[in-house]
């Protein structure tokens, strides 16, 4: 360090230290030049821009550990961050909070407060929110390459019962995890569609036989297709929940509990048919039986497992109950007040057909969800102008709540889409990375993601994931450290 300079930067000291007020701080952000006064950045003195008022007294080490470079000349600080992020932070100064700016990633921009040493409590609520939802996004996508890590690599320390566990869970749960899986699914789903078409074709009665008592039953043979299809349900069921890793976890699921819905009517209509009658008279036993297949219906929801279409449309109608709420809120108010408006108007008709408000209800609900029947209609001219008001507003109010609907799918089945893409690119990086060699660099940044234990052997994957560093990262937010110079690299 030369003398010129030492002297330089101690007269620009004691310039700067008569009056605080009156000192200008020239920032060069990504080559964006500011100039920002004292009394502006004194506000709030724990930012690493109000430590650069007293930096100078510290000498160039202290510079230089706020800033990435300083020209004494000039009183000018350098930092390579990114400008259009700094232009958001600096408005804490100025409005005494932060707006993020629409196209920056609030991760990245998260880092850039944590850089400046601005609070997150600055941070405006509504972008608060798309930080949260941001993060949410990163768990959900460490989340899946961890799934698919798991399936990469096996745990030498396991036994070879979980091995094995572990291959059928793969096999029964990931079809695209090997061709025959795909095969197993592709044939359990002609299953679900072929034991539903089975369930229709049994009632039909050119289809039926009769049998000892006279009563029409189903036909053998479709009999025999029915009960294919359930054996082949139940051997699903059994090995996946053999195989499970949260037995419970897996019991308590929504779908699981459909699949036990599909087959349980099976065994239940089986032993009340063979042991039932003993024990009760036989015409219980036939009503009892026929209300049980009739939750063979339930069958035709495991096609939600099958088709990523009717698990978004599942998703989208949860996100959507408050529409739909108001949906139901405005039919119930127009049905009350149009029945009631529809029996007053139409008893001067001697012939009227609204005996009574409860029974206008249902002319109510088919004329406001424009079904119409027919059953109930009315007569006079002041009845036929509400049922015309009231169709109107039917149709207005179910068509209110659509459009928040097909949002909510939209929004969801594109997220989906994003975070697999975002997935498959994590993995790529590793995997470009590993070859390459590149051991340095953030090995502990996924730790949290697959902490190593005691006394076992790391599995190849592991180790293949730490080395792992990239500009779009995912530590499952545990320690973010990587600041981005690019902050759009991950919209």
């Amino acid at each position: 360090m030369n003398v010129a300079g030492d002297s330089s930067l101690l007269e620009l000291d004691s310039n700067g230290s008569e009056n605080t007020e009156d000192i200008e701080i020239v920032v060069n952000v990504g080559g964006v030049r500011q100039v920002l006064y004292g009394d502006l950045l004194s506000q709030y003195p724990e930012t690493r821009l109000a430590e650069l008022i007293n930096c100078l007294a510290g000498g160039y080490d202290t510079i230089f550990s706020l800033c990435d470079d300083y020209d004494p000349g000039k009183r000018e600080f350098y930092f390579d961050r990114d400008p259009d992020a700094f232009k958001c932070v600096i408005e804490v100064y100025y409005f005494g909070e932060v707006h993020m700016k629409k196209g920056i990633c609030p991760i990245c921009f998260k880092n850039e407060m944590e850089f400046w040493k601005v609070d997150l409590k600055f941070l405006d609520d509504c972008c608060k929110s798309h930080l949260s939802e941001k993060r949410e996004e990163l768990e959900e996508i460490a989340r899946r390459v961890q799934l698919i890590l798991d399936d990469l690599g096996m745990d030498a320390s396991e036994n070879r019962w979980k091995r094995c566990q572990k291959c059928i869970w793969k096999f029964m749960e990931k079809p695209e995890s090997s061709c025959p899986a795909r095969i197993v699914a592709i044939l359990s789903f002609l299953l679900i569609l072929i034991s539903s078409v089975v369930m229709c074709m049994g009632t039909i009665p050119e289809l039926q036989i009769l049998d000892d008592e006279g009563n029409h039953v189903e036909h053998p043979t479709l009999d025999n297709i029915e009960t294919a299809c359930i054996g082949w349900f139940t051997l699903e069921y059994v090995l996946r929940l053999i195989s499970s890793p949260n037995k419970l976890h897996f019991a308590l699921s929504f779908m699981n509990i459909i699949d036990v819905l599909a087959i349980l009517p099976f065994y239940v209509s089986l032993t009340l048919t063979h042991f039932g009658a003993r024990m009760m008279e036989l015409t219980n036993v036939q009503q009892a039986v026929q209300a049980l297949r009739i939750m063979r219906i339930a069958r035709i929801f495991k096609l939600a497992r099958h088709s990523s279409g009717l698990q978004t449309l599942t998703y989208a109608l949860k996100r959507s109950f408050k529409e739909l709420g108001l949906l139901l809120m405005y039919l119930a108010v127009g049905i009350f007040v149009f029945s009631a408006l529809g029996y007053t108007m139409e008893q001067s008709h001697p012939e009227t057909l609204f005996k009574s408000i409860p029974q206008s209800f249902w002319w109510a609900i088919i004329t406001m969800t424009t079904v119409g029947y027919g059953d109930i209609y009315p007569k006079t001219t002041l009845g036929k102008l509400n049922a015309a008001i009231s169709f109107l507003c039917g149709v207005i109010a179910i068509a209110l709540p659509i459009h928040p609907i097909i949002n909510n799918f939209v929004r969801y089945y594109n997220k989906q889409r994003v975070l697999e893409t975002a997935a498959k690119h994590e993995l790529e990086l590793m995997e470009l990375n590993s070859s390459e060699g590149r051991a340095g660099g953030s090995r502990g940044d996924l730790d949290n993601l697959q902490p190593q234990q005691e006394g076992k052997e790391v599995p190849l994957w592991s180790s293949r994931l730490k080395i792992s560093h990239s500009d779009t990262f995912i530590p499952l937010l545990s320690d973010e450290k990587h600041y981005r110079t690019r902050l759009q690299s991950c919209k």
